[in-house]
């Protein structure tokens, strides 16, 4: 599995039969500055989180280059339709549920956060539940994206009906969980083999660095890959 981190939450996963976006915040985001038109090249799925605009924005771009099929709770995937997306390649579902994605399935899985869509005047358009997505692959490690959350005691049931290797984890405090809450979930809730630690140093009012996720996970035995913006790594 190769993945590449475009700066806080967006993450482009490619596997041997897909190539999947999460949240691809490729438009506005001031950590990524080389556009959404490479990023989107042979991208197969866009997987979306909750409807926040640094989780959302560059996904219609996306979408609309790539024809990628859009999995995401029913609120956002309407919404998206009402944006341009065609309606023929979308995959909605909510928490709890299990969707078919062809080379992989996705398991909607809970997240303690809000989710909207800002406009201008200060409006906001109502998407739904936000959550966490979970990754099966037939021939790879499972796969967590926490989305934006903080702790809480069901990610040990998420744990135990999924069993995931490979987390995904906001630590930037504020609007998600910091560094060291970050750790003790991990440590806490889970057995994961890989953790990537996301959702930080994007804007000034958010940590700014993984320092303290890392302490937090010293001793752990679990490996804490720390990606540069832009450039792959593998799991």
């Amino acid at each position: 599995m190769k993945l590449t981190w475009y700066g806080h939450s967006a993450f482009r996963i490619e596997t041997k039969d897909a190539n999947i976006f999460i949240d691809p915040y490729l438009v506005g985001n001031p950590s990524w500055t080389g556009g959404w038109e490479g990023p989107a090249e042979g991208v197969t799925h866009v997987l979306l989180t909750h409807g926040h605009n640094d989780h959302v924005s560059g996904a219609i771009e996306v979408l609309k280059k790539s024809g990628a099929m859009l999995v995401a709770n029913f609120e956002i995937c309407m919404y998206l339709v009402g944006q341009g997306v065609s309606d023929k390649k979308i995959n909605p579902g909510n928490i709890g549920g299990t969707v078919d994605c062809g080379p992989f399935t996705t398991t909607f899985v809970q997240a303690l956060h809000s989710s909207s869509f800002g406009g201008q005047g200060g409006t906001n358009t109502y998407l739904g539940n936000p959550g966490g997505l979970v990754l099966h692959f037939p021939q790879d490690k499972t796969l967590y994206h926490m989305g934006d959350t903080d702790i809480f005691s069901d990610m040990g049931l998420t744990n135990e009906l999924h069993e995931p290797k490979i987390g995904i984890v906001p630590i930037g405090d504020r609007f998600t969980m910091g560094g060291a809450v970050a750790a003790l979930a991990c440590r806490r809730f889970f057995s994961f083999d890989t953790v990537v630690p996301c959702h930080f140093g994007t804007f000034p009012i958010i940590d700014q660095t993984a320092d303290k996720f890392v302490a937090g996970m010293e001793g752990s035995g679990v490996k804490v890959a720390l990606p540069e913006i832009g450039k792959a790594i593998t799991i």
